[in-house]
């Protein structure tokens, strides 16, 4: 336990020391630099017309790099984060609010997707003869990019949001369904044969067997899933425009407000860390450790 602690400790300071040192270096890649003056080779006319028109060629300029710095970009956090629920409008709203339309998809999405793909999963894993029938068409829907679904889904749905649960479902269903398929075909046999010498019935085996036994496996394609359905939200809703982490995103490109693009960025990533994190600690909790 004191060498994972140690452990945990040094990974600490090694991640600090690589923040520092990556904020280190931005800061010096974005510093303005002092340029020297354009008057060589001018005449006398030439300068004093340049003067005329605010720009002083004998003088030395301060070129910038244009991105922001990192100074720019902690005023840019602290604004959206002690205000981070405002609404001003349907293109001026608050972080949280952009990020709780984006969750709530997702959720709903991901919630679907679980709905199906485990109890389909479950039947196609104890079933040899289903798993050969089901795997031609998982093979063929399960490379399509789930983007590629949007144009169809607008068609039929003709509603964006809806739409855009209806990706998150669709990439969602297949780590799902082919980890549940795996995790409940991988059950060791000497587990189901005393199930069997005990004459447990089949919807108490299912519950009672082979569910704590393929939990882990199911909990991998859970993880999965939400870090593709993560992934996919942010694309789709720049595609779909209305509210959202992803048309905030698209938005402030369209604002040319480049700190704002960078900011949306790093709270993705974060709240994506943070499910992941979520769907991680659940996995232990049911992985058993002998």
């Amino acid at each position: 336990m004191r060498k994972k602690k140690a452990l945990s400790l040094k990974a600490a300071l090694v991640s600090l020391l690589m923040f520092l040192l990556l904020v280190g270096v931005w800061q010096l890649a974005t510093m303005p630099v002092a340029s020297v003056g354009t008057a060589a080779g001018m005449t006398a006319e030439q300068i004093e017309y340049q003067k005329m028109l605010g720009k002083d060629p004998t003088q030395g300029q301060v070129k910038s790099s244009g991105f922001p710095t990192p100074a720019e970009m902690g005023a840019t956090a602290w604004k959206h984060l002690s205000n981070p629920c405002y609404d001003n409008g349907p293109n001026d709203k608050g972080i949280a609010i952009q990020l709780a339309y984006s969750l709530a998809r997702v959720g709903l999405g991901f919630l679907l997707a679980c709905a199906v793909a485990v109890p389909l999963g479950f039947v196609i894993g104890m079933s040899p003869l289903l798993h050969k029938a089901f795997d031609p068409f998982i093979q063929v829907l399960k490379p399509i990019s789930p983007l590629a679904w949007m144009p169809l889904a607008l068609y039929t749905i003709k509603d964006s949001s809806v739409s855009g649960i209806f990706v998150i479902f669709i990439c969602s269903v297949w780590p799902m369904l082919l980890n549940t398929a795996f995790g409940v075909a991988s059950v060791k046999r000497e587990w189901l044969n005393v199930a069997s010498t005990l004459e447990v019935k089949p919807l108490r085996r299912a519950f009672r067997v082979i569910l704590p036994a393929a939990a882990p496996t199911i909990l991998t394609g859970m993880r999965i899933s939400m870090s593709i359905a993560w992934l996919v939200i942010v694309a789709a809703e720049m595609l779909v425009g209305g509210t959202g982490i992803g048309y905030f995103v698209w938005n402030e490109w369209n604002n040319l407000s480049l700190t704002n693009v960078i900011f949306a960025i790093l709270v993705i990533g974060v709240v994506g860390m943070l499910l992941d994190q979520a769907f991680a600690g659940l996995q232990r909790r049911v992985t058993y450790v002998e």
